[in-house]
């Protein structure tokens, strides 16, 4: 007998745009219909323009049931229930950055599940604590994720103390810390004798006020420009070290007589 697996679905409807998971339930020869794994209930169809580019002889030679696909939701009408999917427009990157999310989002769900055992809870109950937290969060590994960087507190109110705490635990045990990065890049002239040492002098000041945990690159783009690329554990400690090395090399470069500015890159 196959074991019961915990899988908690969203209710409603997918948003137009969004990329979701689904698995394929049959295959016709205009089009397949896909069960979508987040949304309870939920079936789209992808027509056999949109399974691949080009012409399609026979649409069996790409999709074949039982097999997950990634897609994108093209158009949604809830009161006729229907889903248009496409496989095409989603490029390599949605796929691989869906599949881990999906994946992710299993290890919480078998993450529940040992909770449940020790709490002694039933499937039920700990479907309800589920869709709590699919209404505060975008997954329930994300509600992991917070656990584990922000401590139990932030899941009390959502699923109660002990159960946040036992959250908290098992993600501490299984969620790497995530490190963030915050960049740009320094226009810097001076036209001294000596004014590249005078510009590498002035770079040099920006390495001062890197604090422990926090790591900085400067990489030279081509004259003038100078990147400076800082990681840290979060934005709030990345954007206070890049505002200060920024602020040390312009007045630096200024105060040699040269000029210069800055330009934030988004992260």
């Amino acid at each position: 007998m196959k074991e019961k697996r915990l899988i908690i679905k969203r209710s409603g409807y997918p948003s137009r745009g969004e990329i979701v998971i689904g698995t394929v339930k049959r295959v016709l020869d205009f089009g397949a219909f896909i069960s979508l794994d987040e949304y309870e209930g939920r079936e789209g169809m992808v027509h056999i323009s949109e399974v691949a580019s080009g012409w399609i002889k026979d649409i069996r030679e790409h999709v074949k049931k039982g097999q997950k696909v990634i897609c994108k939701v093209l158009d949604i009408n809830p009161k006729r229930g229907h889903i248009d999917l496409s496989i095409k427009d989603v490029n390599e990157r949605q796929k691989r950055e869906k599949l881990q999310q999906w994946k992710n989002e299993m290890k919480a769900f078998k993450w529940l599940e040992i909770i449940g055992e020790k709490l002694n809870l039933g499937f039920d109950e700990l479907e309800k604590i589920g869709k709590k937290l699919l209404k505060e969060y975008d997954s329930v590994y994300s509600a992991f994720e917070d656990a584990a960087y922000e401590g139990y507190e932030v899941l009390s109110p959502i699923v109660g103390e002990e159960f946040a705490k036992e959250m908290a635990e098992i993600a501490r045990e299984n969620i790497k810390p995530k490190r963030v990065k915050v960049r740009g890049y320094f226009e810097l002239k001076s036209i001294a004798s000596d004014g590249i040492e005078r510009i590498k002098k002035a770079l040099l000041e920006a390495r001062k006020v890197a604090t422990d945990g926090v790591e900085m690159k400067i990489e030279y783009l081509g004259a003038p420009r100078y990147r400076i690329v800082v990681e840290a554990d979060d934005y709030k400690t990345a954007e206070n070290v890049l505002k200060k090395a920024t602020d040390k090399v312009l007045k630096t470069i200024k105060k040699l007589g040269g000029e210069g500015n800055f330009i934030r890159e988004a992260a």
